[in-house]
């Protein structure tokens, strides 16, 4: 079998990194010859991240795009991450479904939220219906969680799977923690996504006065926290287990809104493969991933923040391990490499006409 992938993304993009890089090797192994085509670069991604221009990038993922679609009838299926030109309508999709291309698209994002609710009146009217018809157009919807999955059985889609973003649970797993360290509350994200971080910086501050802890942010910019108790450290995808691995608490604090209900909590899954217990708040999938008292704790408004935070660190290393382990459990059984690449390789393999 020959399979086009079309990421968003190369290696430096999490999404595509988690959703289908990290599943290749699996792929390979079954015989099947993927090509990847990124639509974004690396340089993109650093271009934004360090707020410099990015367009020369945006022409040459799109003019590759196009040349990659005029190639496409000769592989047996196409995987679309989200979709082919953001901001255009799902004519390229059609195409594929025209000269007989039977393509897979996946979803670890509300996405079509950004088109039915943007502000211009302009795009909600051009793009609004947009993701509903990649759906519809697709031989299979492959689903982060059950509101993405939902939402695409809701607007006619033919076949829809929910598969996890997921670990490799061989790559993160618990590290022994040296007693009578500081505890470390961390959190780890992209400079776009450090902002859900912010409201909560009172809390942190009035923690740090009287507990003994750190407050980490692996990924944020350090200027974003200049002068508050949090640590900004940096990622890299060879240095970002070691960094979880650090964590005695791992936090996912997320905004109530139709975007936050779309996200598939990857954040708590690496804090639970690595054994860390969590906070999280009680959004979307998160409601699903984390087990109240089990492996983790929920919080909703400021206070509950405060209170959880305080609750964890003060139950001391041996009640916070036992959380740890439930988690590292739940993350092998569903949550890993090992769990979902079956189920992914076989949906892309009965996709084939």
């Amino acid at each position: 079998m020959k399979v086009l992938l079309l990421s968003r993304y190369g290696p430096l993009g999490a999404s595509s990194r988690m959703r289908f890089l990290q599943y290749l090797p699996y792929f390979r192994s079954k015989g099947v010859e993927v090509t990847v085509r990124a639509l974004l670069s690396d340089a993109y991604l650093r271009a934004l991240y360090n707020g410099g221009s990015r367009w020369r990038e945006v022409i040459k993922g799109y003019t590759g795009r196009i040349l990659a679609l005029l190639r496409a009838r000769r592989f047996d299926v196409v995987i679309i991450e989200k979709e082919l030109f953001p901001f255009m309508p799902a004519i390229a999709e059609r195409f594929l479904r025209l000269i007989g291309v039977p393509y897979v698209v996946d979803f670890d994002d509300a996405l079509f939220h950004r088109y039915d609710l943007h502000s211009s009146i302009w795009v909600r009217r051009l793009l609004g219906k947009k993701i509903d018809s990649v759906m519809r157009h697709a031989t299979t919807v492959i689903a982060g969680n059950d509101y993405l999955a939902e939402h695409a059985r809701r607007v006619g889609a033919n076949r829809v799977e929910i598969i996890p973003t997921v670990v490799d649970a061989e790559r993160y797993h618990p590290k022994q923690k040296t007693g009578g360290d500081i505890p470390i509350v961390g959190w780890i994200g992209t400079p776009q996504t450090c902002r859900y971080l912010k409201p909560l910086l009172p809390v942190f501050e009035a923690i740090k006065n009287e507990l003994p802890a750190r407050f980490v942010a692996v990924g944020a910019n350090p200027q974003d926290f200049e002068g508050t108790p949090v640590e900004a450290w940096p990622w890299s995808e060879d240095s970002e287990v070691e960094s979880v691995q650090q964590f005695d608490i791992g936090i996912m604090p997320l905004d109530d809104s139709p975007w936050e209900r779309g996200k598939c909590g990857y954040k708590l899954i690496q804090y639970m493969a690595c054994g860390v217990p969590v906070i999280a708040s009680p959004v979307g999938v998160n409601c699903e991933i984390v087990e109240e008292g089990i492996n983790g704790k929920f919080a909703g408004v400021i206070e509950d923040w405060d209170r959880a935070l305080r609750e964890m660190l003060g139950a001391g290393p041996e009640s916070r391990e036992m959380m740890g382990t439930a988690g590292r459990e739940r993350a092998e059984q569903w949550y890993s490499l090992q769990a979902q690449a079956p189920r992914f390789y076989k949906e892309v393999r009965e996709a084939q006409h």
